[in-house]
């Protein structure tokens, strides 16, 4: 078995008994009010941190090459409420007009 494969079905088996602990710990009752605020935004910051990982990640440094360029294009789709296929379309021909070039 891979490394990958491996590593993939570990954190699935991990999520799911996460979430399995949350529902057996709270039975059936509502989150705390003043933890659902923060609990709401793990998400999308976990998301925001994966994006920025993979777009100037390398190995112990910063790289700033066409994966951030696709990513400002895919930004600004999304801030001018292009649909997500355009979005995602306009960030890779980004990226791969600038790695040509």
């Amino acid at each position: 078995m891979s490394p990958v494969l491996l590593s993939t079905l570990v954190v699935g088996a991990a999520t799911a008994a996460f979430k399995a602990t949350g529902r057996v710990l709270l039975g059936g009752r509502e989150l705390l009010s003043r933890l659902a605020a923060p609990v709401t935004l793990l998400a999308p910051a976990v998301l925001a941190a994966l994006v920025v990982t993979q777009a100037v990640g390398g190995h112990r440094e910063i790289v700033v090459d066409a994966r951030l360029a696709g990513l400002g294009v895919g930004v600004v789709a999304v801030a001018l409420r292009a649909p997500l296929l355009a979005v995602v379309v306009a960030a890779a021909a980004t990226a791969t007009i600038v790695r040509l070039v």
